[in-house]
């Protein structure tokens, strides 16, 4: 999905598209209680002053909507610390479709959600709960799933051979690796947006901030070798492979062929069977490894923060638990050397 909104598109235009888009099934009262005109702002309020991505506003906008419909909120007035008490233990208490509890992690989402939407309430002095009376609770640590460098061999290797499709595949594997991109990231890229001279380019993440992220010599052979192969005009730099002379087919008769970020998911998955690796794979798990594979070699934690984009270094220490072993040979190295003497 793209960062940004194109100049025709008005404000309220927008927000209520994302407003009136959500699931029918989750609305169960009238788009017009007064809770939906203040949340008609505070989406505005995101675009606009905030600047967050249209992706970011649908997120909120559901799970504001999933809160009102479930806590039976209709106005400001409604929202009281003992609805969003029942609501967190519903939450708490809810499965998935396979059956599984909610992820702290989602529940810690919603309420975050919920208290940007307090605190812009307050800025407006409009009467409601505070936002500091709702704690958001200690998030279990997270946990983040890499490949061994072994298995990263095995699973670019996976997408050989000469046809389009086989060079667009390796391509797609080792630019995730080499610059450890999100897939909405990589999915959004055009071919005037890669520098193969420089190996390096800009890209644009999360909350529209910029970066610079920098090629291997095997991601831009890959890229090289895979636009050699390209005979459109599409200035999208990872299409849908054409199925037949006439041109490309894509789901729902869309003449779109930008790959799309199922299909990125559904061609790592592919690769990772095919290359015997048994854990579940996804594009992320290559931005994991990514960011392993420089910290295991000796990389400092703020240059890696830099290159994956991330706004706190907080963010970049989940990562930190691969350094663990390479602390404890610095231990065994350095400290109390004349004791051991």
């Amino acid at each position: 999905m793209s960062h940004s909104l194109p100049e025709e598109i008005h404000t309220s235009d927008t927000v209520y598209n994302i407003v009136m888009s959500m699931k029918p099934k989750a609305r169960k009262r009238p788009s017009n209680d007064p809770i939906f005109g203040l949340l008609q702002r505070f989406l505005e309020h995101l675009e606009i002053e905030l600047g967050r991505s249209p992706r970011t506003i649908d997120s909120y906008g559901r799970s504001l909507e999933k809160f009102f419909s479930t806590a039976g909120i209709r106005r400001s007035e409604d929202i009281t610390t003992d609805r969003i008490r029942r609501y967190r233990i519903l939450l708490n208490r809810e499965t998935t479709l396979r059956g599984e509890p909610l992820r702290k992690t989602t529940q810690t989402y919603h309420v975050v959600v919920l208290r940007s939407f307090l605190k812009y309430l307050a800025k407006e002095d409009i009467r409601t709960v505070p936002a500091e009376k709702i704690e958001v609770g200690k998030s279990p640590t997270r946990q983040v799933d890499f490949l061994e460098l072994d298995e990263v061999e095995r699973l670019l290797s996976a997408a050989s051979g000469t046809s389009l499709r086989a060079l667009r595949d390796r391509a797609i594997l080792e630019l995730l690796f080499s610059a450890g991109l999100r897939v909405s990231e990589l999915t959004s890229l055009n071919r005037d947006s890669v520098n193969l001279n420089k190996g390096e380019f800009s890209v644009r993440g999360k909350g529209s901030k910029l970066r610079v992220v920098f090629l291997s010599d095997d991601a831009r052979d890959a890229l090289s070798r895979y636009l050699d192969k390209r005979r459109d005009m599409d200035p999208a730099l990872f299409v849908a492979v054409p199925v037949s002379k006439n041109g490309f087919v894509r789901e729902r008769g869309s003449t779109d062929i930008r790959l799309t970020e199922r299909s990125v998911q559904r061609l790592v998955k592919k690769y990772a069977a095919k290359a015997g690796i048994v854990k579940d794979i996804h594009p992320h798990t290559l931005r994991h490894s990514f960011a392993t594979d420089l910290l295991q070699n000796g990389a400092d934690i703020r240059a890696v923060q830099a290159m994956l984009g991330h706004s706190s270094i907080t963010t970049t220490q989940i990562y930190t638990h691969v350094t663990n072993e390479r602390l404890r040979e610095i231990h065994e190295a350095f400290h109390a050397k004349k004791r051991r003497k």
